[in-house]
């Protein structure tokens, strides 16, 4: 046992901290029902504050290249950049849901662009962000790990290789482990765990294109798809939270740390025009997330993992046509406790996505 433990508080794919490290240990040795009781005690116990004002630099983009450079492909091989996110506190602060274009260009256009927001009028020192990925421009992949889904090996899996570097733009988190996810995997014709009809579902195609939907009703299975990443349910729906959203309800949105609970968590959706958005943040309950999403313009999504260990998104900005790395990364919150070095870590055995630069 203390080998096994000693082993686990060692290994960066537990976790960032000591104590994110011993849950994954003690949940994959039949400590779940603990861990999540003790997770939800102390969350509880320790609720976000009420009220306050964030810091002016929190609503503004990192490192935004305000220029959008020169353009080398045609509109239509474009999507138009995002409208301005409604803020849900008032009265708005300067710069709180403005977007701003991020990350290295591709073919002389912003691909990604970042606003950031506080997630609700009664929590108000907090701030989330959100990515917003034009998919005309990138394409999407899904890399594997050891740890989550298992098995392998995988042509696709961390770390990052140089030949992906070259044209990488973005990456971030998956869903849940794939005992909790109450969902499937499948990826390089391989069925690791078997797909769920009704799951809510992250599916890419062999183009690299990829959207977000209800499996078996918006998404199913074809020769041309690659990857689908299953976790829980649809949190946003028609453009609009799961009519049966519940902060409350822990059987339909995952026993990880209940859910009504505030902490940090992670989603991503897809518009109506084909864009993928991701938002995460700190402090927040299934509710605000999937509010979040949908003011982004999600018209479907779905809840990725949570907890400050593992929620992370980060973009890259390489000079010229330079690799990217984690020197050249900058995290879309810079309070998140990930930094962009774990997808070119070799120890690092979880799954997650990247996004691409198309004809690199």
């Amino acid at each position: 046992m203390w080998y096994s433990l000693g082993s686990a508080l060692t290994n960066p794919t537990f976790g960032v901290s000591v104590s994110g490290r011993f849950a994954e240990w003690a949940r994959d040795h039949g400590g779940g029902g603990i861990v999540v009781w003790a997770e939800n005690t102390w969350y509880s116990h320790h609720p976000p504050k009420v009220g306050g004002a964030p810091s002016a630099a929190s609503l503004n983009a990192k490192g935004a290249d305000k220029s959008s450079g020169t353009t080398h492909v045609a509109k239509s091989t474009v999507l138009p950049a995002p409208k301005a996110i409604q803020p849900f506190a008032a009265p708005a602060l300067r710069g709180e849901g403005t977007w701003a274009p991020v990350g290295r260009l591709v073919h002389g256009v912003p691909a990604v662009y970042e606003a950031f927001l506080r997630p609700d009028a009664v929590h108000t020192s907090y701030v989330a962000g959100v990515a917003w990925m034009d998919t005309k421009l990138l394409k999407a992949s899904l890399y594997s790990g050891s740890y989550i889904p298992g098995g392998g090996p995988w042509p696709l899996t961390a770390p990052v290789q140089p030949g992906a570097a070259r044209s990488l733009v973005a990456a971030f988190n998956a869903g849940f482990r794939t005992q909790d996810s109450q969902g499937g995997y499948y990826t390089d014709h391989q069925t690791v765990a078997p797909l769920r009809a009704g799951s809510a579902s992250f599916v890419i195609y062999k183009n690299g294109s990829a959207t977000v939907g209800q499996w078996g009703r918006d998404v199913r299975m074809t020769p041309q798809v690659a990857s689908v990443r299953q976790n829980l349910v649809l949190l946003v729906d028609g453009g609009k939270p799961a009519p049966t959203l519940n902060a409350n309800d822990t059987t339909k949105w995952g026993l990880t740390l209940g859910n009504q609970v505030y902490v940090w968590r992670s989603g991503v959706g897809v518009t109506a025009n084909g864009a993928l958005v991701y938002v995460a943040g700190p402090a927040l309950n299934i509710t605000d997330l999937a509010n979040l999403l949908a003011r982004a313009g999600a018209v479907r999504a779905m809840e990725l993992d949570i907890n400050t260990d593992w929620v992370n998104f980060a973009t890259f900005k390489p000079a010229g046509n330079g690799l990217a790395s984690t020197a050249n990364g900058t995290d879309l919150l810079s309070n998140m406790s990930a930094s962009p070095a774990r997808y070119f870590d070799s120890a690092w055995s979880r799954d997650f996505f990247t996004m691409s630069a198309r004809g690199g």
